[in-house]
């Protein structure tokens, strides 16, 4: 019998158009309820502090591809490292070279999204798209060994103005147009951003990676 998790799953899965990635916001969940998403076949699982991210991954199979979603702090990027296969929330030149230097001490490479910061609220991190094309233009990201940037990672603005939220993602969207534009990385082919309430409009604006854990998972116990 599928367990409502994996039904939940597998709902959103047929809802997605082709070639749009599933990441399952599993933070603050317990193993339990990782398991029964990977028995409904579920392997790309979202994170957001470092050390939920490395115990699950210690006690879950090796197949699942570990995305880091949260505000990586920098004493944390070591530990992360071994377990990670990409971080969304690469949010200044300075995690992003910290990074490419503890994926190269390890002797790997590590995929990387660079998060904008497009929503109207104060707390959230990320570089402006103004920043985001001074870094694409300034050849720094073509200068690392270690990390692939694959795109970009943003987050609409908390609000209920459906009008603002397709805003938010259009600029999202611009700015990895523009990333393209101004950097000379063959590697860019990811947007990640939409989460449970508003993934639909985020895909209309060009997402290929959604960010989904409440409708998997229900409310989170912290």
């Amino acid at each position: 019998m599928t367990s409502t998790i994996g039904s939940r799953i597998n709902d959103i899965k047929a809802s997605l158009p082709a070639g749009v990635t599933l990441v399952a916001v599993s933070k603050f969940h317990p193993v339990e309820a990782l398991e029964e998403a990977y028995a409904g076949g579920q392997r790309v699982f979202g994170e957001s502090r470092a050390n939920e991210l490395v115990a699950k991954a210690g006690a879950l199979p090796s197949d699942i591809e570990w995305h880091f979603i949260g505000h990586l702090q920098t004493n944390k990027a070591r530990t992360i490292m071994p377990h990670v296969t990409l971080i969304h929330s690469i949010d200044s030149e300075r995690l992003l070279k910290l990074v490419d230097a503890e994926a190269k001490r390890i002797n790997r490479t590590v995929d990387a999204l660079l998060q904008v910061h497009v929503a109207r609220e104060e707390t959230k991190f990320g570089f402006s798209p103004e920043e985001l094309n001074e870094l694409a233009a300034s050849g720094v990201i073509e200068s690392l060994t270690n990390v692939r940037i694959r795109g970009v990672m943003g987050m609409a603005s908390n609000v209920d103005d459906e009008e603002r939220i397709k805003d938010d993602f259009r600029r999202i969207a611009e700015s990895f147009a523009d990333l393209k534009r101004l950097s000379t990385l063959d590697s860019l082919d990811t947007i990640s951003m939409g989460m449970s309430h508003d993934y639909r409009l985020a895909i209309d604006a060009g997402s290929n990676m959604v960010r989904i854990g409440t409708t998997i998972f229900g409310e989170r116990e912290y």
